[in-house]
C-alpha cells in the first residue's frame, strides 16, 4: 500500500515517526504552514518557520525515505493578531519556491472579519502564483464555517477546482462535494474523523477528489492513521485500486495542480548533511 499523506504536520513528530511511517507505506508527505501553539510574536518568527518547512524539514524527511513538500500562509488562528498579519508581505517571496505546492492553510477558525480578509488575500496570493489553496474548516460551527469559506471562494479569482477543503465530516461533506472542491478529511485517535467514520463517508459518497489525512501535529494524533484507513478500506470490500486512489492518485493530482510535485529526486538526490547537521547521533 503507498501512502500520501497530504496533511500532516511533521515539525511537531520525531524522527521515529518518520521510521514508522516509511514502515506503514508512507512515501509522501505535505507539510501545511499552521499555528506553533506558542503564539507567534512577529512576522519574522514565521520567516524562520518557513525557511525550516522549505529546508530541514525535507532533509530530515528523506533521510527516511519520504518526499516532502509544503504550504504557506497566514494560518487562521494567528490572523486575528496584528502582530502576525505583516507575514502576509512576505509570502510572495516564498510562494515561488520549489517545495512550496499550495497556499495553506488558510481558511477559518473564530470566523472574525479578520479571518474574512486574511483568507481572500491569500486565495488571490494563489491565484497569481498559479498555486492551488489547502483551505482550514473550523473545529466549531463546522456547517456555518463550510459555508462563508465556500461563499468567499466562489468571490475570489481561484476556481473551485484549485480548493481542498479540509477537515470535513458527515455534516459538511455533500455542501463541500457539490461545490465542486477537493474533500480533505483528518482522521484523530478521539476528534475529528475515525476509519470506521471515514469508510462510511466513502461507501455513499465515492473516493473522487477525496483525500484522507492524519494532521498529525503536537497534540493527540497518530501520524499512521492514513494507513489504518487504508485497512479499513479493504477490510469493508473497497478494492486495492479505490483505496490507492484515496490515498495516493488523489493528492498527487490535487498538489500536482502546482506544477511542482516532484516524488522522484525529492529522495534520491537527498544531500548527507544540512546545514552542517547529519541528523545522525552515535553512527556514521
Amino acid at each position: 500500500m503507498r501512502i500520501f499523506d497530504p496533511h500532516i504536520h511533521m515539525t511537531s513528530r520525531t524522527t521515529d515517526d518518520y521510521q514508522a511511517m516509511y514502515a506503514a507505506g508512507v512515501r509522501a508527505v505535505v507539510e501545511p504552514a499552521f499555528w506553533l501553539g506558542q503564539p507567534r510574536t512577529s512576522a519574522a518568527s514565521f520567516l524562520d518557520y518557513f525557511d525550516s518547512l522549505l529546508g530541514w524539514e525535507p532533509f530530515r524527511a528523506a533521510q527516511y525515505g519520504i518526499a516532502h513538500h509544503c504550504t504557506l500562509a497566514l494560518n487562521p488562528k494567528e490572523a486575528n493578531d496584528p502582530r502576525c498579519v505583516p507575514v502576509l508581505d512576505h509570502l510572495p517571496r516564498y510562494l515561488v519556491k520549489d517545495q512550496v505546492v499550495a497556499v495553506g492553510e488558510i481558511g477559518y477558525d473564530a470566523m472574525t472579519p479578520a479571518e474574512d480578509t486574511a483568507l481572500a488575500a491569500q486565495l488571490q496570493l494563489a491565484a497569481e502564483h498559479g498555486l492551488p489553496a489547502l483551505v482550514h474548516t473550523p473545529h466549531r460551527d463546522k456547517l456555518a464555517g463550510l459555508r462563508r469559506t465556500l461563499d468567499v471562494v466562489r468571490e475570489s479569482a481561484l476556481p473551485a477546482g484549485r480548493v481542498l477543503v479540509d477537515h470535513l465530516n458527515e455534516t459538511t461533506v455533500k455542501e463541500a462535494k457539490d461545490s465542486g472542491c477537493w474533500l480533505g478529511f483528518s482522521v484523530y485517535p478521539d476528534t475529528k474523523m475515525d476509519e470506521e467514520r471515514m469508510v462510511a463517508v466513502l461507501q455513499t459518497y465515492g473516493p473522487e477528489r477525496v483525500l484522507v489525512n492524519s494532521a498529525a501535529d503536537w497534540g493527540r494524533s497518530d501520524p499512521l492513521k492514513t494507513r489504518a484507513v487504508g485497512d479499513a478500506l479493504l477490510a469493508a470490500g473497497f478494492t486495492e485500486d479505490a483505496v490507492d486512489q484515496v490515498l495516493w492518485r488523489n493528492p498527487v493530482a490535487f498538489y500536482a495542480l502546482s506544477g511542482r510535485l516532484n516524488l522522484n529526486t525529492a529522495v534520491t538526490s537527498a544531500p548527507a548533511t544540512h546545514e552542517g547537521n547529519s541528523i545522525l547521533r552515535g553512527g556514521e
